[in-house]
């Protein structure tokens, strides 16, 4: 791809005004697009989705399409939903990319249902690595929370009990294996790394990591084991769902600590439940699940060896901020016709 003469940036998703203008100071040869009557308001940092009660007129609306009909690129996904994906791309046969602020948006882009051209003619990327640090902190905190009988310690709290003896299980020393080992997977391995776990680590392409004895996933029944801690990082894909299921949760070695930052659909939640239930899996926290918002239903809310965060782990009030300055990265790439981070490959779903 060449360089580009021109490019015109239109804005889909609530966005501040400063970080507006620092897409716009990237090259004389960007314009921005924005309306922000046209767009919901914030609810909290990065809210891409802004007020839920937000109501465009017939008028707003047919404004709303007739801009991102003119862009060549747009930021963030109309509304944060798939079928105004799909609408945004067959009304504009000029648009050459689109980015969602999502880490996992390939899976937006999958549930779009696109055609081959359409997946041709625009090039689609993700967030992918902007989320990592905080994730990392919060696996970090599941493990912690596990391996320090953060549910005793509650218990006896509400009971107003003083143990006599409470004894945790060491950090240092201890094997964590995190089964994927992108961006967020390597963040993972760092700060284990630091706290001086040993790293194992599993990913599609078993290449190297500094640090992680890397696996291929065919290895991981062989391995799971040797794991006082597992941390899920992985992508929802048809290639992820249920790896972690009920043959591999059998393998794991007793009381072992689950976390989940990946996506929901890649752990067996019955399966899950009942390891839970029965001690094979000591502890478990999910900031994620299968289905969200969890059903009130779900005996998952009602296990005292359960943690359960409403997929907020990666947020943090400087996310938008991140988020901004990667696509402006990827903006100079664009302009000047070199390659991006973080495309989708349809075919993989990330």
């Amino acid at each position: 791809m060449g360089s580009t003469d021109s490019v015109r940036v239109v804005i889909a998703t609530p966005l501040r005004q400063e970080l507006i203008q620092r897409i716009a100071a990237v090259d004389p040869r960007v314009e921005v697009v924005v309306d922000h009557e046209l767009l919901p308001a914030m609810r909290y940092p990065a809210d891409h989705l802004g007020d839920p009660d937000f109501r465009r007129s017939p008028e707003q609306q047919q404004r709303f399409e007739e801009m991102l009909a003119s862009a060549d690129v747009i930021y963030g996904i109309p509304g944060v939903d798939p079928e105004q994906l799909a609408a945004a791309v067959r009304a504009n046969r000029g648009l050459k990319w689109l980015t969602t602020m999502a880490a996992g948006g390939g899976a937006a882009v999958a549930a779009a249902a696109l055609t081959a051209e359409e997946l041709d003619r625009v090039t689609f990327t993700t967030s992918a690595g902007v989320h990592g640090l905080p994730l990392a902190e919060w696996a970090v905190f599941g493990i912690m929370a596990g391996a320090k009988e953060l549910p005793r310690l509650l218990a006896d709290r509400a009971s107003h009990s003083w143990s006599e003896r409470v004894v945790s299980r060491p950090i240092a020393g201890s094997t964590v294996l995190v089964l994927g080992l992108g961006g967020i997977g390597e963040q993972v391995a760092r700060l284990c790394r630091a706290l001086g776990m040993r790293v194992l680590g599993v990913s599609r392409s078993a290449a190297p990591v500094a640090g992680v004895e890397v696996h291929k996933v065919a290895d991981l029944a062989h391995i799971v084991g040797e794991a006082d801690h597992i941390v899920v990082t992985l992508p929802g894909t048809a290639h992820t769902e249920g790896m972690v299921g009920q043959d591999l949760l059998a393998a794991v070695k007793p009381g072992v600590t689950i976390v989940n930052v990946g996506r929901g659909t890649v752990i067996d939640e019955p399966a899950l439940t009942a390891a839970l239930q029965d001690g094979r899996v000591g502890f478990a926290a999910l900031d994620v699940v299968a289905v969200e918002p969890l059903p009130a239903d779900s005996p998952l809310w009602d296990l005292a060896n359960v943690l359960i965060s409403p997929h907020t782990a990666a947020l943090d009030v400087r996310e938008e901020e991140r988020i901004c300055d990667q696509f402006c990265g990827n903006l100079r790439a664009f302009l000047d016709g070199e390659p991006m981070i973080n495309v989708v490959d349809p075919e993989l779903g990330y």
